[in-house]
């Protein structure tokens, strides 16, 4: 039906990607991120924009 991948979103709620979530918050919050999205691409290697069907 459709050509792109399937692909699955990661559990955010391991350890390691907690941890990795309050780092990126960290940075928000302070001032220190410029681009969220870019941060949370490069973070967690998925787009975050991807709408479920």
């Amino acid at each position: 039906m459709f050509d792109k991948k399937s692909q699955q979103s990661p559990d955010l709620t391991t350890p390691e990607n907690v941890k990795k979530g309050q780092q990126v918050y960290n940075r928000i919050v302070s001032g220190q991120c410029k681009d969220v999205t870019a941060e949370l691409k490069a973070t967690y290697g998925h787009d975050i924009n991807r709408k479920s069907n």
